[in-house]
């Protein structure tokens, strides 16, 4: 599923290109997504200038004056430029076409949305999407004291938490668990019981893995590519536990291990992440 790594690569793609542009089309090819496409949306950005591409957690937000479309690539979509006369690929849902630019959502679970934000609604901030999420991991309210404030009174898995978005943005699978690997810290470890120097640790950590998958353009295991239809690199380059089970620990060669965490996988070193 796209993460905060994939759905920024995306975002500095796109932000290179539709800011400044007007917008002369949306054609909606499928509109049943996650959510539906609103009908009326194509009326309300016909050539209106896109502002400005940003994002918030895993949600493309972009913007313009008269509101905000809000953009969710879903468990395999991605966001991609393609020439202005490239046939439509099979599951290519939604379109963006501008005079000289044209972009395609492309999702084959049809996990994604496309939503509208009018400008009237107030903040973008207030959105139910995006009223419940944490802190930006890069935004400096970040801190090894929020991370360990906000583990405390929590008897859910450390690795749990940290997907639940509530803390943190973007630590998503891939990323929770090789920042627990990073930090030596058991994933099914209770978030109470993670004291303020592993929360230290694991800060640091998060930041390490984040700033590593950006570097490298994201992650691709399965369908994702960014906005130049480019795989992530994250994966080959970086990864030391994810989808290795089996395979001896780079730090202490003990087999890594699979568990099932809340129906999602979770690797790990039982040698050297303790409890």
């Amino acid at each position: 599923m796209p993460e905060l790594p994939e759905v920024e690569t995306t975002r500095r793609g796109i932000a290179t290109v539709m800011p400044g542009r007007v917008l002369r089309r949306l054609i909606v090819h499928e509109p049943r997504l996650r959510w539906p496409v609103p009908a009326d949306l194509p009326d309300q950005v016909r050539d209106a200038e896109v502002l400005a591409c940003e994002r918030r957690g895993k949600y493309l937000l972009i913007r313009f004056a008269q509101g905000i479309q809000i953009v969710h690539l879903g468990m395999s979509g991605s966001l991609r430029r393609v020439p202005m006369d490239e046939p439509l690929r099979k599951h290519d849902h939604v379109e963006w076409l501008f005079d000289e630019a044209r972009f395609l959502l492309h999702d084959p679970r049809r996990f994604g949305a496309v939503l509208w934000h009018p400008a009237e609604a107030g903040p973008i901030e207030a959105h139910p999407l995006l009223a419940g999420l944490g802190v930006e991991p890069f935004a400096p309210a970040f801190t090894p004291e929020a991370l360990h404030a906000g583990l405390q009174g929590r008897r859910q898995s450390v690795k749990q938490l940290l997907l639940g978005g509530k803390i943190v943005v973007g630590v998503g699978n891939i990323y929770a668990s090789e920042s627990l690997f990073l930090a030596g810290i058991d994933p099914r470890l209770p978030g109470d019981r993670v004291s303020r120097p592993r929360s230290a640790k694991l800060h640091a950590a998060i930041l390490q893995t984040l700033s590593q998958a950006l570097e490298s353009g994201g992650s691709t295991l399965r369908d994702y590519v960014n906005a130049q239809g480019s795989p992530g690199a994250y994966f080959t380059l970086h990864a030391a536990v994810y989808e290795r089970d089996g395979r001896p620990c780079p730090r202490c060669a003990t087999p890594i291990r699979r568990i099932v965490q809340g129906q999602r996988a979770t690797y790990f070193c039982p040698g050297c992440q303790k409890r």
